[in-house]
């Protein structure tokens, strides 16, 4: 209804501003000309005939419309006052939408204000005409919600970490002061005494260092930016250097790795991201691995992309469980009285340094067999 209206009161408006234009201008050709228009006009479309004028039986002057040139002049006023009129009806149209859409603009934001500070439904604050914009702000918000809970998880579990670990720090240092403190009191201590008490004193000592390293592993995950260089890189000979250096760890456990890959499989990437993503899923796959297991690992490839599997033996991951492993600060194990696992970034940084390279990387896990697969394309 406002709508007519407003369009109705336009339509007053250009016919009245018209009439206004007319009177105007004939006042300008009337007075402010004084007569030079006519004297114009009897130039240049009047003729002047000396002729016999059968009224008074004589020959005489005679003057008349050049009918030829007047009629030119009325088509090019009509046209002229055609265009003025479309010109009137253009700037008029211009500037009612100008105005329309400084309308639509605010009504909008207003709209959107209101729906982004409340809880209430989109189509209980937009009109019916913009349904297609209360449709993608509900899903605008919708992420914006759904991203804004994923942070308050991610920093929820963060803290509980560092409270964890701050905890737990407390426990093996403890230990080093009192093995210490009774080396020190007890110097005539027996050899094989001392001997267990040195053991323990560096058993302690290693967990307090790999706390340590979890508290700056975080924090150089907060500060760093991932680069990658990449050059062609021997997957065989990597993974064989790999395992090797997981060997005390895989002893320890009584693992051992069973390496299936093509010796001449190459893989363009950065070697040292590469290695960091590897040794991730390798330290992850012993941590959770059965003792005496094995561990698989295998590679595929076709025209275009190279697949590396990395295989374990162990507890079966639940399913909602298995797609949180690449989140931030997530852990397997909640609880904090076992050893296995870190600061829950491991799999993470993996996950983006795989990205960064155009890859992806998954997990599967059933039936007490846990995969990760990396793909990566086999060139840029």
């Amino acid at each position: 209804m406002k709508s007519r209206f407003s369009k109705f009161v336009t339509v007053i408006l250009i016919c009245a501003i018209s009439v206004l234009l007319c009177f105007a201008l004939y006042y300008f050709i009337d007075e402010v000309l004084n007569g030079s228009f006519v004297n114009w006009f009897e130039e240049n479309y009047m003729i002047t005939e000396y002729k016999y004028i059968a009224e008074i039986r004589q020959n005489g002057l005679i003057r008349q419309p050049n009918y030829a040139k007047i009629k030119l002049l009325l088509l090019w006023a009509f046209v002229a006052g055609v265009l003025i009129w479309l010109a009137a009806i253009f700037l008029a149209a211009y500037f009612h939408s100008r105005s329309k859409v400084r309308q639509s603009v605010t009504q909008i934001s207003r709209l959107i204000h209101d729906f982004m500070n409340t809880d209430s439904d989109s189509a209980s604050i937009f009109p019916k005409e913009y349904a297609e914009i209360s449709v993608q702000m509900a899903e605008i918000k919708s992420a914006m919600q759904r991203h804004e809970q994923i942070l308050k998880e991610e920093a929820a579990r963060k803290n509980d970490l560092i409270t964890y670990l701050a905890h737990d720090l407390k426990t093996p240092l403890t230990s080093v002061i009192g093995y210490l403190s009774l080396l020190d009191d007890a110097p005539d201590l027996p050899l094989q005494q001392r001997a267990k008490y040195v053991h323990i004193t560096l058993d302690k000592a290693q967990r307090l260092e790999s706390l340590i390293n979890e508290f700056f592993e975080i924090t150089r995950y907060n500060l760093q930016q991932i680069e990658i260089e990449k050059e062609t890189i021997d997957l065989y000979y990597m993974l064989v250097q790999m395992t090797d250096e997981f060997y005390p760890l895989l002893q320890k456990h009584g693992n051992r790795i069973e390496l299936h890959v093509d010796e001449n499989l190459t893989v363009h990437g950065d070697a040292m991201k590469l290695a960091r993503v590897f040794n991730n899923i390798l330290k992850n796959a012993i941590a959770y691995s059965y003792p005496d297991s094995v561990i698989e690992i295998w590679a595929q490839q076709n025209d275009t992309m190279i697949y590396i599997y990395f295989q374990n033996k162990g507890k079966t991951i639940p399913p909602h469980k298995l797609d949180s492993v690449f989140e931030k600060f997530f852990r397997l194990d909640e609880a904090r009285t076992t050893n296995t696992g870190g600061a829950g970034l491991g799999l993470a940084i993996a996950k983006e340094i795989v990205a960064l390279h155009g890859g992806s990387i998954t997990a599967d896990s059933k039936n007490e067999i846990t995969t990760f697969c990396v793909s990566l394309p086999l060139c840029d």
